[in-house]
């Protein structure tokens, strides 16, 4: 016969974690990961999300975001800056939305507003993407200091980011090629 002897304490927890995490992935619940394309084409994308989010941070070039005031109804002001989340923090999560954009540019699917694909396969294309991601956290920091002179320079690097892609993609006939 065999005796059993009780588990250690470390053992059980880490067995209850496994489980539990498998429990909860997508995949375990019956829902598959999407395997859809991107339901915004570029250009939705930049007008949704990466130019309201550029505005916002450029803003804070001129005008100090500790003071502005907020909306009267800050939780349905359309003006980031004076919303629930304005000033500084609405600086903050712009530039963080900008970095955080860049893989959204990368989904494999996404089409161009002219229907054609997304060029990722294009070299120019990550790097453009990967400049973008590093302009985003460059403007993170800087929004994070609260101060106007970090985010004029972090402006510089933004904007350099936007108009090196945007010579290539945006400002010529062939769109996306």
């Amino acid at each position: 016969m065999f005796s059993l002897k009780p588990a250690p304490l470390l053992t059980v927890v880490a067995v209850l974690l496994v489980v539990s995490v498998r429990a909860q992935s997508p995949m375990a619940a019956g829902r598959s990961l999407s395997t859809s394309p991107p339901p915004a084409d570029l250009a939705q994308l930049m007008k949704g999300v990466i130019y309201p989010s550029s505005n916002v941070f450029f803003a804070a070039q001129v005008d100090d975001p500790a003071t502005i005031k907020p909306d009267s109804k800050p939780s349905v002001s359309p003006n980031l800056l004076t919303s629930t989340f304005g000033k500084w923090e609405a600086v903050e999560n712009s530039a963080i939305a900008i970095a955080e954009s860049a893989s959204l540019l990368s989904l494999p699917g996404r089409k161009c507003s002219n229907g054609a694909d997304v060029p990722l396969k294009n070299p120019d294309w990550d790097k453009f993407v990967t400049e973008l991601r590093e302009a985003g956290l460059v403007a993170y920091k800087a929004a994070k200091s609260k101060n106007q002179e970090n985010v004029l320079s972090a402006a510089e690097t933004l904007t350099a980011a936007c108009s090196n892609c945007h010579s290539k993609y945006r400002d010529n006939r062939n769109r996306c090629r």
